[in-house]
């Protein structure tokens, strides 16, 4: 039975399949079910959904930037997978959720600028974006109109109990489509003003089939936002020049040796 590679851009399935069959002698219609190889149309889709989340990401300061992504399909649910930098703060502030938010809608509104139409792949970052919203609205006390109110949720779900009135449900409501129709909003005057941006990145997609965040740099230059302090991607950066200057990294450490330092202090630190 031939392996079913026979669409442009899914080589590196196939590879896969190949090696699958030769390492563990499976007949190739029992390895052919562990990967989808998808159409022409879907993979360009998902190449632009990847691209567009990843170039909003990369032009707002407090979304977590892109490190990989690929539009090799991963089993019969996602058909591509992106890696960001995990976020690692305690706190989260309205501006960072606002801008997390953005990121999540950022496939959705790729789709319907660059494609003109738009998919069932952006289920999974609604889901998230809607119960996102009502936390903010509904539990962090973000809401003017809810106010300083916070209203528990049930474990692994967003479906909230209600110990509130129906006229406060409506106003969450309200509130959530509201928040999320502005989101989006944003995100689509972002799309349309790096189009360019996305265009090279999904078509690079399609070409190589994953790339890597050095890629990003080179098509759309380095992130431009700069701030007192360290964010975890410049923390990550710094990571990685690091390993790759160790010896200066030691020197570094026995300057500051030889110089001292005051011990630190203890107790919490202040919230600023």
């Amino acid at each position: 039975m031939r392996y079913p590679c026979n669409y442009d851009g899914n080589q590196k399935s196939c590879e896969m399949l190949k090696r699958s069959d030769n390492k563990y002698g499976a007949p190739s219609a029992l390895v052919v079910v562990a990967i989808q190889v998808i159409s022409k149309s879907e993979r360009r889709t998902v190449a632009y959904h990847e691209a567009g989340h990843a170039v909003v990401a990369w032009f707002l300061e407090h979304a977590e930037p892109l490190l990989k992504v690929t539009i090799v399909p991963r089993g019969t649910a996602a058909l591509g997978f992106a890696q960001y930098l995990p976020n690692e703060n305690l706190l989260m502030t309205k501006e960072q959720l606002l801008d997390t938010t953005c990121m999540a809608l950022g496939g959705r509104a790729s789709e319907q600028v660059l494609l003109g139409k738009i998919s069932t792949g952006a289920q999974n970052d609604l889901e998230k974006v809607t119960k996102m919203t009502y936390q903010q609205v509904a539990v962090f006390g973000f809401s003017e109109k809810v106010g300083l109110l916070s209203f528990p949720q049930r474990e692994g779900s967003f479906e909230m109990t209600k110990p509130y009135s129906n006229a406060t449900a409506e106003i969450i409501d309200k509130e959530v489509r509201e928040w999320v129709a502005a989101a989006y909003k944003r995100t689509v005057e972002l799309v349309e003003k790096h189009k360019q941006g996305i265009v090279e990145l999904a078509e690079a997609l399609l070409k190589n089939e994953v790339l890597h965040q050095d890629d990003l740099v080179k098509i759309l230059g380095e992130r431009p936002f700069m701030s007192a302090e360290l964010s975890n991607y410049d923390k990550f950066k710094q990571g990685f020049l690091h390993k790759e200057n160790p010896q200066e990294t030691e020197a570094e450490a026995q300057q500051e040796n030889k110089e001292g330092s005051e011990p630190p202090t203890v107790g919490a630190p202040a919230l600023t």
